[in-house]
């Protein structure tokens, strides 16, 4: 299984402090038939708890998901930010 990031998403990951091992666990979480959302078209949305708390409260990703072959991180968000106006 190889792992991808998208520039954009690796400065998300950067500022959000999320580290790899996160999105590895993330991955490995898929791996194992455990998505959060399947959006279709290899798409899926995955959580990625944020360090030292749960999932629930932690960050929401889009990956571009291969099973068994490659996952590409496209896009991160973190929850409460989500519903925030721009």
């Amino acid at each position: 299984m190889r792992l991808y990031k998208l520039k954009g998403f690796a400065r998300f990951q950067r500022r959000e402090r999320i580290l790899d091992k996160a999105l590895v666990k993330a991955v490995r979480t898929a791996e194992s038939g455990l998505v959060d959302a399947d959006l279709g078209g290899g798409l899926i949305k995955q959580r990625v708890a944020r360090q030292g708390q749960g999932k629930s409260g932690g960050f929401r990703t889009i990956v571009a998901y291969r099973r068994g072959t490659r996952a590409v991180f496209l896009f991160g968000f973190a929850k409460k930010r989500a519903a925030e106006p721009r």
